[in-house]
């Protein structure tokens, strides 16, 4: 169970980049999460994807030298969903399909792999630990750094170019 679910039901062992294969793979799954459950939904999401994807990285690197291996995703999955949250919250908002904000999944996508890959200030930080944490942590503020570049792309396009 807990390979599945750090894996993201495997999509960790796809190749080449795991961890980008991991972020697409959280992109239907939040349109799914949406369409059900909301914007909430979502949020709740982020928290059991964090929460359950701590206890499986602990578990699936007890005892091994690499902390943290590819093919464990459930961090990208979590920090991506959280990158898509101000998308979430404003298709609900306006009353629209979280569809029709495409420009906003594509820049969240964007945003948090430029931010997972290049690791910019405290996501480094969060990566430099060697532990379950920093496995996790890196990625949720990956995703948080890249939820606020959402937003302010947002802000730009509805105030000053509309």
């Amino acid at each position: 169970m807990t390979h599945l679910i750090a894996t993201f039901f495997y999509v960790g062992h796809m190749r080449p980049a795991p961890g980008t294969w991991g972020s697409l793979a959280a992109l239907p799954a939040a349109w799914v999460i949406y369409v059900l459950s909301g914007p909430w939904g979502l949020v709740l999401g982020v928290l059991v994807s964090a929460g359950l994807g701590y206890w499986a990285t602990v578990v699936e690197t007890r005892g091994k030298a690499d902390h943290d291996p590819s093919e464990i995703v459930i961090d990208e999955v979590a920090g991506q969903w959280i990158a898509l949250l101000p998308i979430a919250f404003g298709a609900a908002a306006n009353g629209v399909a979280i569809t029709a904000l495409w420009p906003g999944w594509i820049a969240a996508f964007v945003f948090f792999r430029l931010f997972d890959i290049t690791k910019p200030g405290p996501v480094g930080w969060a990566d430099r630990k060697d532990d379950a944490v920093g496995v996790m942590l890196d990625d949720l503020i990956a995703g948080v750094m890249a939820a606020i570049v959402v937003i302010m792309l947002a802000g730009l396009y509805h105030v000053v170019l509309v």
